[in-house]
C-alpha cells in the first residue's frame, strides 16, 4: 500500500503558529526606523528625480527625469530617457553640471545642459537646449535597502 508523502499545502508565510509566525518573521524590518532625511549637499550621493517644468519652447516634460550622482560622475536622463548627459560632481557638491553635445541634420551645434545646485533636501536647476528652457526640483528616490547589491 501506498503511503502519501505530501503535506497538505500551506499558504505563503504560513506556519505552525498560523500568521503569528510569519508576522514574528517580519517584526525586524518593521521596526527598522526609517532613514531621517539628508541634505542634498551633505549626502548628494543616489538617485533623484522630478519633473521638468517648461519655461520656453518645447521640452521633454511628460515624464520624469532622473539624475544619478557617484562620487565620480553624474547623468543627467531628460524626461525621454533618451538621451543622458554626462559630468562629474564637484568636491563640495555645491553644483552639479552634466552635459550632452550633438549635431543636428544640418550640422550645427546642438547643446544639451543641466546644471543644478542642493536647494535643503532636493536638488535644484535648470535644463537647455536651443529649442528647449526648463527648471526642476529633484527629490531622492526611496531605494531598497539592498537596491547597492542588485546588478554588480
Amino acid at each position: 500500500m501506498l503511503r502519501r508523502i505530501f503535506r497538505r499545502p500551506r499558504a505563503i508565510g504560513a506556519s505552525r503558529l498560523g500568521g503569528a509566525g510569519a508576522l514574528v518573521a517580519l517584526l525586524p524590518l518593521l521596526a527598522t526606523p526609517a532613514l531621517a532625511a539628508q541634505s542634498a549637499q551633505d549626502d548628494p550621493y543616489g538617485n533623484w528625480t522630478g519633473r521638468l517644468v517648461t519655461d520656453r519652447g518645447s521640452c521633454p516634460d511628460q515624464t520624469d527625469s532622473v539624475l544619478q550622482i557617484q562620487s565620480d560622475r553624474l547623468v543627467f536622463s531628460p524626461g525621454t530617457g533618451a538621451l543622458t548627459l554626462r559630468g562629474r560632481p564637484d568636491a563640495d557638491h555645491k553644483r552639479f553640471h552634466a552635459q550632452l553635445k550633438l549635431t543636428d541634420a544640418s550640422r550645427r551645434p546642438l547643446p544639451m545642459v543641466f546644471e543644478g545646485h542642493p536647494d535643503g533636501n532636493t536638488i535644484a536647476g535648470v535644463f537647455g537646449t536651443p529649442t528647449c528652457r526648463a527648471h526642476i526640483v529633484m527629490t531622492r528616490t526611496a531605494s531598497h535597502p539592498w537596491s547597492n547589491l542588485i546588478g554588480r
